[in-house]
């Protein structure tokens, strides 16, 4: 290897491409032309548009067998009865249906024991089959009479392909949901060796342009704000308590292993894909990142777990114009400032691996020889890189593993290492294979096909021993979570989960994140005080007019992307206003509402920009080119009465048009409407702070460096906006009614309470009542056999996205100095006492989930001897 004092080597960075409005021409052709890589296929990428849940009717639902959790008995579920066998009066699961207790079905033995005999009994297909992740596992819309969830194709993947992971991004109501689980589980059961299925997905408790997208529903998961919400709350606990309740909520559903969350750091303001980071401060997403696997996974990985994937070594942020590696144009990483891989980028991976991260996932990307020289052992005497994808890179890999100490499993990205394994384009498939497995990588998402691992064995490019230490590791986690004692759930414990009267605590502790992560930039003097609040004394002198101006993305594969959005976006629009009405007539009757700008004293308008990673295309100018097709009006509503301007922040959009005529300017980030009506009549103090700096002009979107945030010292002077009240719209600035400064960078102290009322009950209903019944008795028969019709395969899922990477936690301190101290981040304003503003509030615990689990275990105490209980679980 060459020593890290070789010649740093001069990054030329690529021309910015133009953003200004002939932008608006690429809608018309978007750049969807054929790519050499799974890109070409718009179908492979996970792009979908979510339905929505519907009212839970029982169907898909089927009948197991318990054995009840005591003292030195975990619970054991199945759905043939006969599977629950006895051995010196202890229950088990006899998966591979012999009648015989083997050491890898007895949960008295140590987890390593029970893998080895495990893997002793696989034969190399079924090795292979369980090292593959496939994107097309989706679940039967139209049951019929037999309630049948699975598909043809699903049901080949199990049995013809050997493969046990299931990726999953609908949203149907989660008792429908937890019915899949349950179907696909009792077909893995019936199986040789009964290796049970482990349900993969998305984040699905936030809003998503491209991902798993919901909002505030009946029989939905519960709804937080985004990551970016987070951040600009910089509240690391309350991540910790948002994680431990949706971990309930997705255990309830047989959802067990998530592709999230990000620790990328948003430092090139034009990637789509910034809406999934916690920001640009590495220490910041370090903290949030900690804190959302330890509510997720707990301290130890285990029977109440959901693994974590942690996405996307060595960080995705770093990009050329925003390009992105599903796509061959965006397929490398420049690093164009020294150190800045380590100093920037690593910091929120080690977070996770010092959190004990289930798994890591590489993106697609390959690291680019142009970079300056970022402190690790260079390739060769000429290459600091191989330039070929993280996935299949051993350099990067080694790093992580040798230098970082990781020592989960690494989860390939969707087609990394098939189809868009970047300077491997020429290998044939089964030398990919070897190449990534050979690298470090354990198991491939976005293939079925075991025959090419198979062939790299025979041909000797992988041995089976390597092999064996892959299988190793993705065993170890399905027997660490349980899954081979009790791979079933109950759909009414999902539904009483995210029932509002059952669980009002939870709900509001989704409320409180909610108000948190809403940032005042503006706050002008009108009629000789601030605008902001409006309290109760003035709306009495107020009539307000409200719009919504709500973006769009194209549908899957529709003709003409364009026209599609044209199409939406005023619906969407439309729809947002009509519900906003009502929302402001239940829960602020106070508000005079008018149907005109003529009519009113004060506006506010909502403005939502859009733009698809899958565009290929990035911009973040808002007007057509993001689906914003009426910014004129918007202008002329500001300039004819103080208007209240909320803009929804998934980008660092360019706000040059929309800021300078508001009388407020309100950041938002996935934030329910209530939160935002909280802040603006003063019910709840604004304590959000920026998570990322808005970019001034074109000119700096231009300029800027894309590898480095935008307050660090190597960043252009200028990068922050600045409004004619001379604030800059830098990282960390927001405003609250209490302070007049913006406060200090929210870091990694999750803060106490600043004191202030958030002023409403957070038990009423914000939107729609996921509460209420969902019509079916769990305890009657469906009476109906599943395992007998494999249904019909729809033949693509819009609801899988080969595109999500979960990322890596590098952890440690790699040991080599890239010329800048990777452990000091200097944040703005701690220097600075005109920016201390308020300590942010902590959240509340979770009391009555607590008293509910207290009585749970003075129920399973009681004594109460352990049989085979008949159960029905979901109707």
């Amino acid at each position: 290897m060459a020593s890290v004092s070789k010649k740093i080597r001069k990054f030329s960075k690529l021309r910015k491409r133009v953003l200004a409005s002939t932008l608006a021409l690429s809608l018309a052709a978007p750049v969807l032309g054929v790519q050499e890589s799974l890109a070409a296929d718009s179908g492979n990428l996970g792009q979908f548009e979510n339905s929505g849940p519907s009212a839970y009717t029982g169907v898909g639902a089927i009948e197991t067998y318990k054995i009840a959790a005591k003292e030195n008995q975990p619970e054991i579920e199945v759905a043939s009865p006969e599977l629950a066998i006895e051995e010196a009066g202890k229950y088990f699961r006899d998966a591979n249906r012999n009648g015989t207790l083997e050491l890898y079905e007895d949960w008295r033995k140590p987890v390593d024991q029970r893998v080895a005999d495990l893997i002793e009994r696989m034969s190399l297909h079924q090795k292979a089959g369980l090292m593959q992740i496939n994107v097309n596992f989706s679940m039967n819309n139209n049951p019929g009479e037999d309630g049948n969830l699975l598909t043809e194709g699903g049901i080949n993947q199990l049995v013809e392909q050997n493969m046990r992971y299931v990726i999953f991004r609908s949203t149907p109501n989660l008792g429908t949901l937890a019915n899949f689980n349950n179907q696909v589980q009792r077909y893995a059961e019936d199986l040789d060796l009964g290796i049970p299925v482990t349900i993969i997905s998305n984040a699905r408790n936030h809003a998503s342009t491209d991902y798993t997208n919901i909002g505030e529903a009946e029989g939905q998961h519960t709804f937080w704000p985004g990551p970016l919400g987070f951040a600009a709350a910089g509240d690391a606990e309350a991540v910790r308590e948002f994680a431990d309740i949706a971990r309930k909520e997705w255990d309830a559903v047989g959802i067990r292993k998530i592709y999230g969350y990000t620790a990328d750091v948003g430092t090139d303001p034009l990637w789509a894909r910034i809406e999934d980071t916690f920001g640009e401060n590495p220490e910041v997403a370090g903290e949030m990142i900690y804190n959302a696997i330890k509510g997720f996974q707990g301290d130890m990985l285990g029977k109440d777990s959901v693994a974590i994937t942690v996405k996307h070594f060595p960080g995705g942020g770093a990009r050329d114009d925003g390009l992105d590696p599903h796509f061959e144009d965006g397929k490398f990483n420049p690093y164009p400032t020294p150190g800045s891989l380590l100093k920037y980028h690593i910091p929120p991976f080690e977070k996770a691996i010092e959190a004990d991260v289930s798994s890591v996932m590489p993106y697609y990307a390959y690291p680019s020889n142009t970079s300056a020289d970022q402190g690790l052992d260079w390739y060769n005497e000429t290459q600091q890189f191989e330039e070929v994808g993280f996935a299949l890179n051993n350099g990067i890999l080694g790093f992580l593993r040798e230098q970082l100490g990781f020592k989960g499993y690494v989860n390939s990205d969707t087609g990394a290492v098939n189809d868009n394994a970047w300077g491997a384009e020429d290998l044939e498939l089964h030398e990919k294979f070897a190449k990534a497995i050979n690298a470090g990588t354990d198991i491939v998402s976005g293939s079925n096909n075991p025959d090419a691992l198979i062939k790299a064995v025979e041909e000797g490019l992988v041995t089976e021993e390597t092999i064996d230490e892959s299988v190793t590791l993705l065993l170890t986690e399905k027997m660490n979570l349980g899954l081979f004692e009790d791979p079933y759930v109950n759909p009414q414990v999902a539904l009483d989960l995210v029932d509002r009267d059952k669980n009002p605590e939870v709900f509001a502790s989704a409320e409180l994140a909610h108000r948190k992560s809403v940032v005042l930039m503006r706050n002008d003097e009108v009629d000789g005080e601030n605008l902001l609040p409006l309290t109760e004394e003035k709306l009495e002198n107020v009539k307000l007019y409200v719009e919504g101006f709500v973006g769009a993305i194209a549908g899957r594969g529709v003709a003409d992307p364009a026209a599609d959005i044209q199409e939406k976006a005023p619906l969407q629009s439309a729809a947002f206003t009509t519900n906003l009405k009502v929302t402001l007539e239940e829960k602020f009757p106070n508000i005079i509402l008018v149907d005109t700008v003529e009519e009113a004293t004060h506006a506010y308008v909502f403005v939502q920009p859009m733009q698809s990673n899958w565009d290929n295309n990035p911009r973040i100018t808002v007007g057509p080119e993001t689906a914003i097709f009426d910014t004129d009006k918007i202008v002329d509503i500001q300039q004819k009465v103080p208007t209240i301007t909320a803009i929804n922040f998934t980008n660092q959009w360019l706000i040059n048009e929309l800021e300078p005529n508001a009388a407020a300017l309100i950041a938002t980030f996935g934030t329910s409407q209530d939160a935002v009506f909280d802040v603006i009549t003063g019910k709840f103090d604004p304590v959000g702070k920026l998570p990322f700096g808005i970019p001034a002009s074109e000119d700096v979107v231009e300029r800027e460096i894309g590898d480095v945030p935008s307050f660090a010292d190597e960043e252009i002077e200028d990068f922050a906006y600045v409004n004619a009240a001379g604030d800059a719209y830098a990282y960390n600035f927001g405003l609250s009614y209490s302070e007049t400064n913006p406060g200090t960078d929210p870091g990694t102290d999750p803060g106490t309470d600043p004191g202030t009322d958030p002023g409403t009950d957070p038990g009423t209903d914000p939107g729609t009542d996921p509460g209420t019944d969902p019509g079916t008795d769990p305890g009657t028969d469906p009476g109906t056999d599943l395992g007998t019709d494999p249904g019909t395969d729809p033949g693509t899922d819009p609801g899988t996205d080969p595109g999500t990477d979960p990322g890596t936690d590098p952890g440690t301190d790699p040991g080599t100095d890239p010329g800048t101290d990777p452990g000091s981040i200097e944040t703005p304003g701690t220097d600075n006492e005109n920016q201390k503003g308020n300590e942010l509030p902590k959240t509340a615990t979770n009391q009555y989930n607590s008293l509910i689990f207290g009585l749970i275990l003075l129920l399973i105490g009681s004594g109460v001897s352990v049989i085979i209980r008949k159960k029905k679980v979901g109707m």
